[in-house]
């Protein structure tokens, strides 16, 4: 229900594509139930599935072995919406294994430790641009040249970073422009917070052209160039493309390309007039103005409306899930609480 309920916002919002981290394969059964949700939503998701974070009792330790059986069970059509891929920390057994599955490896990547376990691989030749890296902050000058000259991708998280206080407490985002990679965007955690990636657009703007005006305050003679609004978009779209691995078939409109558009109402008082489109998107847009979203051709959302989609539904269901986890871990629901409680 987490990931139904997920990629159904996802294309309400106007996201027509996902990286499904999924470091929770806790059994068989949950990969399953994991990638029938992405499939019966009808959103294009590039599924990585990963071991658990907690791995206690409740874990089968049918990782990462489970990776063949769901490529055979799930994955034999090469034109599917839904692909996999291996999520996976710096292991070199781990990832000998996805690429002898010839599937992608994405890596939560962040801090001093992390940066130090990659060295030996790239000694060996292993890091390349089947690898796809999260976050990437707090990294030495060393790593962030074996991602440039590897063809790695690596995805930032404007919000993330600053939410969880992660790394440096912001993300990669200008780390990367200073190496001459063009990152994606990742909103990261939907539990959080809002699956919205015109917030994460503006996020990612304000603070990169707010760090760089400090800079040149500051006295910086030779500060990095202020990013503008199609430099953001791009990572957005074309950026994220590559990080899925799918840069061939999304990212753009263009000949030969599968049908993955959104079209946004221009006419709506909060973007009327609108005098630029690029501009419009970036600075200006936000999820109610999405009216329609077609992914691989089909038409998900029409006239701002979801298509075939039952709310009622959908809310029996979210409603049923929640309530069985919540009686699980003991936890009373309350919505002004100022702290959550620790259920772990």
């Amino acid at each position: 229900m987490g990931n139904y309920l997920t990629a159904i916002g996802c294309i309400d919002s106007g996201i027509t594509c996902v990286i499904d981290n999924s470091h929770n394969a806790r059994s068989e059964a949950h990969s399953d139930a994991a990638v029938e949700a992405l499939l019966d939503s009808g959103i294009r998701a590039v599924h990585a599935c990963g071991a658990p974070n907690v791995q206690d009792r409740n874990y089968a330790k049918q990782w990462p072995g489970d990776l063949a059986r769901l490529k055979a069970k799930f994955f034999t059509p090469p034109d599917s919406l839904v692909t996999l891929r291996m999520f996976s920390g710096v292991d070199r057994a781990n990832w000998q294994l996805a690429r002898d599955l010839g599937l992608r490896i994405t890596t939560e990547f962040q801090g001093p430790m992390a940066a130090g376990a990659l060295d030996a691989m790239w000694a060996d030749r292993l890091v390349g641009p089947d690898n796809t890296f999260n976050h990437c902050g707090a990294l030495p000058e060393r790593t962030w040249q074996i991602l440039r000259d590897s063809g790695a991708t690596i995805n930032v998280c404007p919000r993330s970073d600053a939410q969880y206080g992660l790394g440096e407490g912001i993300s990669a985002y200008q780390h990367a422009l200073d190496h001459g990679i063009r990152p994606g965007f990742s909103i990261d955690n939907e539990t959080s917070y809002s699956t919205d990636m015109f917030s994460e657009m503006r996020v990612a703007m304000m603070m990169q052209r707010a760090l760089v005006q400090n800079r040149k305050f500051s006295g910086e003679t030779t500060p990095p160039a202020p990013v503008n609004v199609r430099d953001v978009l791009e990572c957005a779209t074309v950026n994220g493309a590559a990080c899925a691995g799918l840069s061939d078939r999304i990212g753009s409109i263009a000949p030969r390309k599968d049908a993955d558009i959104v079209l946004i109402r221009a006419d709506d008082v909060n973007l009327y007039p609108s005098n630029n489109a690029i501009g419009t998107v970036v600075q200006a847009a936000d999820r109610s103005n999405i009216d329609t979203v077609i992914i691989g051709g089909r038409v998900r959302k029409f006239n701002g409306r979801m298509a075939a989609l039952d709310m009622a539904k959908l809310k029996r269901m979210v409603d049923e899930s929640r309530r069985y986890l919540f009686a699980r871990v003991g936890y009373r629901e309350d919505l002004f609480a100022e702290k959550l409680p620790k259920l772990y």
